[in-house]
Formats: structure tokens, sequence, C-alpha cells
């Protein structure tokens, strides 16, 4: 019988407890929320899930409640399910399905080679969803690679899109409630105007950018100038970033970022656009650059270096069995930087109370943006504080490019920032806050 806690209703005879919180629960904890994750095991079948664990005092009803609603409604291989919900006295659990294959980010610098293609096949998985939901009169309101999770740790793991917090279900199909992650927000959210199902397809848009060139398409270092280029659907295709790109993806990306939603692309039509059935997108390696970009402009999880040995090596053995020539000599393997273990425990004395939440957890991980500008001419963005709409206010505090930063995401209320600095002491402007 599962027991949580000392709470003798803290019980459920169809589950058994695992050992220990499960490795992946970030996967599954909301930004800002008061939960814990736990593996448990079904007595009758054997099977393994995530028990989302969350304390009643601490939640939005009514946000829940809708959350529940959608993933009852849904039932999709590309979407985590949710496969049972009870609740006690002081808790409201959810048992969620397992999905223990890591984030977006982590799996494409641990591949080694990667290609246009392989960016399109993941697009292509995460349109299927998207326009199952958008069928089912759904609307995520929050995609982004961080909800981009692989179903497990084989090679041709499927993506799963996880996180449906802000989702609603819209028969009418206009909403008006103003949420999303600024990066990845459509224009019209951001100029606080009415819209519909088509947000979804401009932060898919978003993400295919960056998965191609491993930068947002959107980056300023004063916020004004940043949500008035989202608005304009102000981005270009940077050299040499873009240089080795086909013409086919860019004009994927095109017609999923148009700025104005009626001439956007629906997921049914992206679905048919000759990139993502497959036709033209390339197989040249585009690893080396999308790879370094990811590294340089998004904090890694887990307190680690993002370019470790694993990588590095799998990276020259899938070179050398692309060689022509069997005996070929492997190329040299590519300088690689350990976090300095010291360095590391030195950060982390420094982190204070305030800086954990009341879960006891690390601060999340938030992406560091340096522009393709700035990378190419070596310049650094000026420090400065962020607004969103009057009442969000971000207040910058994050110590390295790995290093700490907590967002307390409330609707219409934000109350973190941050800023970072490079490896040279330099100030970096991120982009990227969640908005409930």
């Amino acid at each position: 019988m599962l027991r949580l806690g000392s709470d003798k209703e803290n019980t459920h005879p169809r589950y058994s407890l695992g050992s220990s919180r499960v490795d992946c629960a970030s996967s599954y904890r909301d930004k800002g929320s008061f939960s814990e994750v736990y593996l448990v095991r079904e007595k009758k079948t054997g099977n393994l899930y995530a028990l989302k664990c969350l304390k009643k005092k601490h939640l939005s009803c009514s946000k829940l409640e809708n959350e529940i609603a959608v993933l009852k409604k849904i039932r999709h291989d590309n979407v985590i399910g949710l496969e049972d919900f009870y609740e006690t006295r002081t808790h409201y659990y959810l048992v969620m399905q397992l999905v223990s294959g890591g984030e977006l980010f982590d799996r494409i610098i641990d591949r080694g080679v990667y290609t246009e293609k392989d960016a399109s096949q993941l697009v292509h998985q995460v349109l299927e969803a998207v326009n199952y939901l958008h069928e089912n009169s759904i609307v995520h309101r929050d995609l982004k690679p961080e909800n981009l999770l692989y179903f497990n740790s084989d090679e041709n793991s499927k993506i799963m899109i996880s996180d449906f917090g802000l989702s609603k279900m819209s028969d009418h199909g206009v909403m008006s409630t103003a949420c999303g992650t600024p990066g990845y927000v459509a224009p019209e959210v951001l100029a606080q105007k009415p819209y519909s199902k088509a947000v979804d397809c401009w932060s898919i848009g978003v993400i295919t950018y960056i998965l191609l060139c491993g930068y947002p398409p959107f980056f300023e270092d004063n916020e004004t100038r940043l949500f008035s280029k989202i608005m304009r659907a102000d981005y270009a295709f940077h050299s040499p970033f873009w240089d080795n790109i086909s013409e086919s993806a860019k004009d994927f990306i095109r017609n999923m970022m148009q700025k104005h939603p009626k001439k956007r692309f629906s997921t049914e039509q992206a679905l048919r656009h000759p990139w993502i059935i497959g036709k033209t997108a390339r197989d040249q390696d585009i690893y080396e650059s999308v790879s370094m970009q990811i590294q340089k402009n998004f904090a890694k999880s887990k307190w680690r270096q993002a370019f470790n040995a694993t990588a590095a090596i799998n990276h020259m053995k899938k070179l050398q069995l692309a060689h022509a020539d069997p005996d070929a000599p492997l190329p040299p393997i590519p300088a690689i930087n350990p976090c300095n273990s010291q360095n590391i425990q030195q950060d982390v004395n420094n982190i204070t109370a305030k800086d954990i939440d009341t879960n006891g957890n690390l601060p999340i991980p938030v992406c560091h943006v340096t522009s393709p500008e700035a990378q190419c001419r070596g310049l650094r963005a000026r420090k400065g504080n962020m607004s969103f709409w009057g009442g969000l206010s971000y207040v910058q505090s994050v110590k390295s490019v790995v290093l700490k930063a907590l967002l307390f995401a409330v609707c219409f209320s934000c109350d973190a920032i941050d800023r970072a600095t490079n490896r040279n002491g330099h100030s970096m402007q991120t982009g990227v806050c969640s908005v409930m």
C-alpha cells in the first residue's frame, strides 16, 4: 500500500511506492509549484508510473482542475498521459505516464551527429501531437523546448509534450488571457489581442528555429526592443549559423512565424510542408554548430558541463563510421573543459534560503541568450532590468552561466529575473520567463 509521509490518509491500494523520487522529477514538476514526484508500481500489472503529489494548500484549484480536465480528455502517443487521479484531505495525486528519456537539449548534445532531417522528424512528431490537441479544441499555450521530453533512452525514442498547466479547452476558438513564455509567445498575445490556436503554431516555429541553429530568434538587451521585435516578427537567418540550412527549412519557419495569425500555417498545413514530410530536409551534419550554440545560450540542468567526454567520443566514433576508409585515423577529440568541482561547490555554498524552493529543490535552469550579432562582433549585452506588461518584473540574480535562477510564475505576477555572467565575468541578459 502506498504511504506518503505520516498522514494516514495518504494511502492507495492500487500502487506501491518506489524507494526514491524519480530522477526525471523535473519533467513533471510545474515551475513554481509545490510538488514531489515519486516512482510507483501498479500492483496488478507491475507497470511503473510517476506519481505527482501536490499539497492542496499551495494550489489554485481552478488551475489544477483545468489541467486534469485536459489530461483526462486526451490520449496520444506524443503526449504524457494521465493514468489516474485521486485526492486526500491534504494532497492531490496525479499518476502520470513515466517518461525517462531526458530533455530535448540534453539529447541533442549527447547525439554526436545531428542533421536537419533529425530536426524535421522531431518537429513532425510535435506537429502530430499539437494537431491532435487542436482537433480536440485544446490549445497548449506554453510550447517550448523545456516541455519536450523523450519517452525513454532509446536512440529512436519518441518525443513527448508535457506541462498542460496553461492549456485551454476552447470550443469557441478565441482566448484573451495573457500567458505563456515571452521567448516563445506569439505577437498577438504580447499585443494583448484576442488569440486562437495559432499561438501554438508560432511557438513551434520558434522551437524549429532553435533546433536548427541553437539560439532563439529574438534577443535584445532592452525589453522594449525585445517585445517590439517579437510583435513585428523581426528575426533573421544569420550567417554563418544558417549558411548550411536548406531554403525549405527557412520557408517552413517563415510560414510558422507569420506575424498575422490568419496568414500563419495551421498544424494541418505544416504537416503537408515538404520539409516536414522529409522530402527537402538535408542530411548534412550540423551538430557542431547547433550544440555549441545550445551550450552558449541555454543553461544546463543538473549542474553539469554540457559538452562532456561521452558526447565528444560518440561524435568521433560516428564520424569514423561515416568515413569511406575504415582504417582512417580518428579526427582529434576536441578539447573538453569539465566543470571545476571546487568552483561548483563554492557556488552551491553561496546559495541562500531564498534560492531554494519549499521542496528543497535547486533553482530551475534558465535560458541565457547571447545574440548572434554579439557573438560575431565580440559584443556583450548591456545590463538592464526587464518588465512584462507593466505588472511583471524580473529581479536579476544569476551568478554564472550554469547557475541559479528561480522563477516564481503567478498569473500576471512574476517576481523573477536573472542576470547571468559568462565565464569571463561579462554580464549577459536572459530572455526567458514563465508567465502564468
